[in-house]
């Protein structure tokens, strides 16, 4: 079956990996089935390998013959990959209306983390972010955010490469502008019989849709990260355009209400650019703001590119900006900037391959 044929046959069926398991009970309950069907297909879709109803043999020959005839099961192929010196792993993966994703593995000592895309381009327009110079295109469905998982585990299998253990929506996109797609991900990603994550593992960035950030805490145990990048409205407004309909106080309130288990903090990313946002100064105003909400706070160096007006601050600048921070008794982790040498910048393999059209 050639590749149009077999789009134009998908279209018409259910991909089953666009349903959590009660949207699966549901689903084959509509077929005739008792819900311990769901079950048990929930348990089949996301095992290495598994790509076929056939493959299901505890599930009845005619039953198996009617989901053919009903779904689908979808999965990325032969994504383009760029490997880092550094073991760091850039996948492109090409969607069925052609538009191209990234995620990215971070490989390291005690974990390996995969970041995974939530939309095609951005519509937040975070003046630091590539991504954004693509424009919004579109949400991705919960298969295709799904499936990045499922495609680089299975290519980690392939490789040696071990197991994932982590994964961080820091991707492309703004996961919560995509927030029914993104639960019912969440909900695969944790649930025992499909992938299987902790929920502790499972960390959702966001740069502040406040109303959406307390619906994700009331639907789901994952972490929170909150991409802050500035201490005050003017210079963070300046920078992510969400500041003006959510401002710091708007956004720092809802980090204090967010709901959390004992022990669970919320990660405040913090981007440092030269001579916007590293000074001193800039530093006690981050401990000041941050003092009445559990937290951790990750620092980030600019990821360079030719493309972004943007320059990270010395070693030396970094290092002070931490300690400030340390003496306050904040718990800091400087965040190493990863695959220098493969497009590493959030959006900028598949801003390059949108342009060039050779993927």
């Amino acid at each position: 079956m050639d590749t149009d044929t077999k789009k134009d046959r998908n279209t018409k069926l259910v991909d089953l990996k666009n349903l959590d398991q009660q949207q699966l009970i549901q689903f084959v309950e509509s077929l005739g089935q008792p819900s311990f069907r769901g079950r048990q297909i929930l348990s089949w879709l996301y095992k290495p390998g598994i790509t076929d109803f056939s493959q299901m043999t505890d599930l009845a020959k005619e039953f198996r013959a009617a989901l053919n005839k009903h779904a689908f099961i979808s999965r990325f192929e032969n994504p383009l990959c760029e490997t880092s010196q550094d073991g760091s792993v850039k996948f492109a993966f090409k969607l069925d209306d052609n538009k191209i994703i990234e995620s990215v593995l971070i490989p390291e000592e005690d974990r390996n983390t995969l970041c995974v895309s939530s939309q095609v381009g951005c519509a937040m327009g975070c003046q630091f972010c590539l991504t954004g110079d693509m424009g919004f295109l579109r949400n991705l469905n919960s298969a295709e955010i799904v499936n990045q998982v499922c495609a680089v585990r299975d290519w980690m299998l392939e490789h040696n490469k071990g197991s994932l253990t982590n994964i961080v929506f820091m991707g492309m996109g703004e996961p919560l502008a995509n927030l029914d797609n993104l639960l019912t991900a969440l909900s695969i990603l944790t649930e025992q019989r499909a992938c299987n994550f902790a929920s502790r593992r499972v960390t959702v960035s966001t740069c502040g849709l406040v109303p959406q950030m307390l619906e994700l805490g009331s639907k789901t145990d994952v972490n929170l990260a909150v991409s802050l990048h500035a201490t005050d409205d003017e210079t963070r407004s300046s920078l992510m355009p969400i500041n003006n309909k959510y401002p710091l106080e708007t956004l720092l309130e809802s980090c204090r209400t967010f709901p959390m288990k004992r022990r669970q903090r919320v990660m405040f990313e913090y981007t440092l650019l030269e001579g916007i946002n590293d000074s001193e100064k800039n530093a006690l105003e981050l401990a000041k703001i941050l003092s009445d909400i559990p937290c951790k706070i990750n620092l980030l160096a600019m990821n360079s590119s030719s493309e972004s007006p943007f320059r990270s601050p010395k070693r030396n600048v970094i290092l002070k900006f931490q300690k400030i921070l340390r003496n306050k008794d904040y718990t800091v982790f400087i965040r190493q900037s990863r695959g220098a040498d493969i497009s590493a910048a959030c959006g900028q393999l598949a801003t390059k391959l949108h342009k060039d059209k050779d993927f």
